[in-house]
């Protein structure tokens, strides 16, 4: 991120100093040309580099306030696993609808395997060309234990939502960073293990970068910090994105999660394991626990405001927890 940051920077002098060293003055004929020529922060051409909206160009708010997303990375596409944590380091104007299938293991000591379906809507509004508000977690949440003990159950996840400020931004290189922070309100049913506790942050630094054409690499790292400890666990993660264009518009897309376990919760219903990031248990005798995943999907692009895609994660260590496997599905209208 240093690095990033320096040539950021230098890139950014560098470009200045190139701008005042070779302006022309306007003329009065050009002005008047440009004052009659409609403006467009969306005519960046194919590749969408060289975009910039401070030449002038006001665009369109809805509402008054949100504006559109930064379509200067429009051949950069967004991750889908750890969906709730694993942010796009874009500032976007954007509805995710997300589906989620996820199978429990049998060999689990509560559940005895099972399922659950979630059903997301994401919601992030850019307020200027850095600053976005993001709504990460909501939905409902259809749980199917094994378990006859338990029985079905169903009902509202938690709710979070937050800030996400874009640090640096080079539209030449295609390299972009942004940090965040977001809260988890506990607003969620209790018997899909939610609304435990009294909340929980979670911090969180988002990279991405062009590698070659058509390949770009995301890569995120945050935390979760609960307001307290006692109802909740603490959890580190770090999480990579790889995608490549093999067609127009179609990518396909692999991804690698790190999730540890920092510290452990006090009064939670389980030991020894932890619910990965829908489910925060506050599970006792997990500090120190470590699981690692992996996800293989592809992805469908017909326009810059529209994404869709489907993959598939299952674990790559020993430990799963609560993941035998995952299907998502998703689709993405962008303004």
């Amino acid at each position: 991120v240093v690095s990033w940051a320096m040539l950021g920077l230098g890139a950014a002098w560098g470009d200045e100093l190139e701008a005042g060293a070779g302006a022309e003055q306007p003329t009065h004929e050009t002005a008047a040309m440009s004052e009659a020529a409609p403006s467009s922060c969306h005519a960046c051409g194919e590749s969408r580099r060289g975009c910039s909206c401070s030449d002038g160009c006001e665009p369109y708010r809805l509402l008054g306030c949100i504006a559109p997303s930064d379509h200067c990375f429009d051949r950069f596409i967004s991750p889908q696993s750890n969906p709730l944590f694993f942010e796009d380091p874009r500032t976007l104007t954007e509805a995710r609808f997300h589906y989620i299938h996820h199978q429990i293991p049998t060999n689990n000591p509560i559940l005895q395997g099972g399922d659950v379906n979630f059903f997301a809507l994401q919601l992030r509004a850019a307020l200027s060309e850095r600053l976005s508000i993001i709504a990460t977690k909501d939905g409902y949440i259809d749980l199917s234990p094994d378990n006859p003990a338990l029985g079905d159950r169903e009902g509202w996840a938690d709710v979070a939502l937050g800030l996400k400020y874009n640090l640096i931004r080079d539209v030449e290189l295609q390299r972009i960073v942004s940090a965040g922070l977001t809260y988890e309100l506990d607003v969620g049913a209790h018997r899909v293990f939610q609304g435990a506790g009294s909340g929980e942050f979670h911090l969180f630094l988002t990279g991405g970068q062009e590698i070659a054409e058509g390949t770009h690499w995301i890569s995120a790292s945050g935390f979760r910090l609960p307001s307290d400890t006692v109802d909740r666990s603490q959890m580190w993660y770090w999480s990579n994105h790889w995608d490549r264009e093999f067609f127009p518009g179609i990518y396909g897309v692999f991804e690698v999660n790190w999730f540890h376990w920092m510290g452990s919760g006090e009064n939670g219903l389980t030991n020894g394991f932890e619910g990965g990031d829908l489910f925060n248990l506050g599970s006792t005798g997990v500090a120190g626990n470590d699981i690692v995943t992996g996800a293989v999907g592809t992805r469908w692009k017909p326009y810059d405001d529209v994404e869709t895609g489907v993959a598939y994660e299952f674990p790559l260590t020993e430990r799963k927890d609560l993941l035998e496997d995952r299907w998502y599905f998703d689709l993405i209208l962008r303004y």
